[in-house]
């Protein structure tokens, strides 16, 4: 199967639509260059498993955030809000795949979906586990993800099967060692999720037009200091300084796979000013829209 870089495609609801895998083998291999290509939040209903190749990831799972160095990696469970970007600018390479629960559980009605599957898709507190060299079982899991990839990778005759097989494993040791006794998530947390996603829906439907925190606060109908609260204490930072952000992020990827006018890209992203949209693109990636297109 193909490897590809992951560039998520965001829906109205904030869901990441793009289809990973086929409906017969539902599983998709990606290999990123966080330093050229961050990872916007997002969420999806697959699973995936993460391994660091290359410098320290900076994960965000909701405003849990973990720095993830090479060797080491991560398992997100399905439907959590995350991001990822590079550790300080640095160099920064993930293998990940996303894949579908039924690729290991099969139909709903199994032994595997019900005994190990629905746990780990239930679990209220177990949005990710970082996953290290240091523990045994954790290692076990990164050998895993690196098996399944090299699968994948190779495509040799059955690879499917080693595939399924190596997640298989992962699964089943992610289940062991899911701990039964967390703590479930307050209210508050949970209500500020909801919101969080409600909030992030507006912003990637409309961050090629100007509006304001009002606006945002509005669409999930809490006032202008509960949003600021709510973007702070869910992933770390305030709602216009994350809007910069994806505007930004937004203009670099079409820079870098169109070849649209400079100031068009501006345009579309959200940046009325020329002068400000160049002063702001230098500051996030040091250098000019230009320039940046010519390195790439």
């Amino acid at each position: 199967m193909s490897i590809s870089t992951c560039i998520s495609t965001i829906g109205t609801n904030h869901q990441e639509i793009k289809e990973h895998g086929t409906p017969f083998f539902p599983i998709a291999c990606y290999d990123d260059d966080l330093k050229q290509f961050p990872v916007a939040w997002h969420w999806h209903e697959e699973l995936e498993a993460i391994l660091v190749v290359q410098g320290c990831a900076r994960i965000a799972l909701g405003s849990r955030i973990l720095h993830i160095p090479a060797g080491d990696g991560i398992f997100i469970n399905a439907n959590t809000l995350h991001s990822a970007e590079t550790e300080d600018g640095a160099d920064c390479r993930l293998h990940s795949f996303v894949f579908h629960p039924r690729l290991v559980g099969g139909s709903m009605d199994s032994v595997f979906w019900h005994k190990y599957l629905n746990p780990i898709l239930n679990h209220q507190n177990c949005p990710g586990i970082y996953l290290g060299q240091s523990v045994p079982w954790q290692k076990a899991s990164l050998s895993a993800i690196a098996n399944t990839w090299r699968a994948c990778e190779q495509e040799y005759t059955g690879y499917e099967f080693a595939a399924r097989a190596s997640l298989s494993q992962l699964i089943l040791l992610i289940r062991r060692h899911l701990a039964n006794t967390d703590a479930v998530p307050s209210a508050k947390s949970l209500r500020d999720g909801i919101r969080i996603k409600q909030m992030l829906q507006f912003i990637h439907e409309h961050y090629s037009v100007p509006f304001t925190m009002a606006q945002i606060a509005a669409c999930a109908s809490i006032s202008e200091s509960e949003c600021m609260r709510c973007f702070h204490s869910t992933i770390g930072t305030a709602p216009m300084t994350y809007v910069k952000k994806y505007r930004l992020q937004k203009a670099a990827d079409l820079i870098d796979s169109t070849d649209q006018k400079i100031q068009d890209i501006g345009e579309q992203c959200g940046f009325q000013e020329m002068s400000y949209f160049a002063r702001a693109f230098r500051n996030a990636y040091g250098c000019t829209p230009t320039e940046y297109r010519k390195r790439q």
